[in-house]
């Protein structure tokens, strides 16, 4: 299992690197030359593939896997690939956004609470789903809407234009714009950070010996 688990944190520290330097690249107006082919497909459509490719698999593993852990590193693969597809879409700012908030803070937390949660050694951690019958009923129901839409709608086509940074436009916005939502979310946040915080203080405190009882 731990050979398992290494192989895992291996691989997804590899593609984080990867899709690091290509968000470094974009941001920098690099562009990946259209006309390298690998077999049937240019690079630009294998890179594509392999991105899409990897937020499916993290994500069905992350919502399948009987084991937490591995649920947790199947988001890793998903919010990953989420990236690179938003470095595909040259939108530099939310690819490294999702590097930085939910992937370098907000799973890292959770890998953290699952690692550091009392008596996690003592007992068999799962998230075994409940309401199997319901959750068939809510994707038999959800596939072939989201099927129709994809292939109903009539999807405009355009030629992609030159890669640019976004950041500037964004960061100025938000310093200007939208500095109220902007400051509010970080409340919202620091809020669950002091809420994480007072359940893991009740925990502890369950835990304690009562002294009258020596």
């Amino acid at each position: 299992m731990s050979r398992k688990l290494y192989t895992w944190i291996a691989l997804a520290a590899l593609v984080t690197l990867f899709v690091g330097v290509l968000g470094v690249q974009v941001g920098r107006g690099g562009a990946l030359p259209a006309d390298f082919e690998v077999g049937p497909f240019t690079l630009r459509d294998g890179l594509f593939y392999f991105f899409a490719a990897l937020t499916v698999v993290g994500a069905g593993m992350t919502a399948l896997s009987r084991n937490i852990l591995y649920s947790a590193l199947g988001l890793l693969g998903a919010l990953t690939g989420a990236g690179g597809l938003y470095a595909w879409l040259d939108a530099d700012f939310l690819a490294v956004t999702q590097l930085l908030v939910y992937i370098g803070g907000v799973l890292v937390l959770i890998l953290f609470a699952v690692m550091l949660t009392n008596r996690i050694t003592e007992v068999k951690v799962s998230n075994v789903s409940l309401g199997v019958a319901g959750g068939v009923a809510l994707l038999v129901s959800t596939v072939p809407v989201l099927c129709f839409v994809a292939l109903a709608t009539p999807w405009a086509i355009r030629e992609p234009e030159a890669l640019g940074p976004t950041t500037r436009a964004i960061g100025n916005a938000f310093l200007s714009q939208w500095l109220l939502p902007f400051e509010l979310a970080s409340l919202v946040l620091l809020a669950t950070l002091i809420g994480a915080v007072v359940i893991a203080r009740k925990e502890l405190k369950a835990d304690e010996p009562d002294p009258s009882l020596g």
